[in-house]
């Protein structure tokens, strides 16, 4: 009781959103609507090895330069894709960030992949550099006519850029485009269990 007066007084503060302004649909309710296609689904990329951002002198011609999905995160990238076509979800094109780690996640979970530097890490980026990326990939979005879903493999600080959202590693925002290419955030879907890939072999 204590805590339901204190996050009201807290709405009525302004120092919170109210519950109605962060509700997401269910679980299900997203599937569904995964399911009709017209969507853009922006993942960031499935579990790692330990470590943040990539090794001095990485290339991304040398994947083993680079931090690179963990066992863990192969599994979940082939769960990803088993869960997609549990739920009958029809997939149109797969762009990813040029880093091992984004292809690796889009080819396990989709068995295809374009590469797509507009998606590549922004960690090093100065704000030019971010805004220029993040236009070309509103300028994407918006072209985009396949009446599948979008697929969008990239890196958290450019979800964070793109969409206010800060994913796990292996988890996805569900969107609807706009007409300027910004996307209206529907909700977000975690990581799918790696068992279930077993399940719908």
């Amino acid at each position: 009781m204590l805590r339901r007066i204190l996050v009201c007084l807290a709405v009525l503060a302004g120092t919170v959103p109210a519950p109605a302004a962060v509700a997401q649909e269910d679980e299900g309710a997203l599937w569904r609507r995964l399911q009709a296609g017209g969507h853009v689904l922006v993942i960031r990329h499935a579990a790692t090895d330990p470590g943040v951002g990539d090794p001095p002198g990485f290339t991304l011609a040398d994947c083993a330069s680079q931090r690179n999905l963990s066992a863990a995160g192969r599994a979940d990238a082939q769960a990803l894709g088993a869960a997609f076509k549990r739920h009958r979800v029809p997939v149109g094109q797969v762009l990813s960030s040029r880093w091992c780690r984004c292809i690796d996640t889009a080819r396990l979970a989709f068995g295809r992949v374009e590469t797509a530097p507009m998606l590549d890490s922004g960690m090093a980026d100065d704000d030019t550099a971010r805004q220029r990326k993040l236009a070309s990939l509103r300028a994407a979005v918006a072209a985009y006519r396949g009446g599948a879903n979008l697929v969008l493999v990239t890196h958290d600080v450019n979800i964070r850029a793109l969409t206010g959202d800060r994913l796990a590693q292996g988890e996805m925002v569900v969107a609807t485009p706009k007409g300027d290419g910004s996307l209206a955030v529907v909700g977000r879907l975690g990581v799918p269990r790696s068992e279930d890939a077993a399940r719908s072999m």
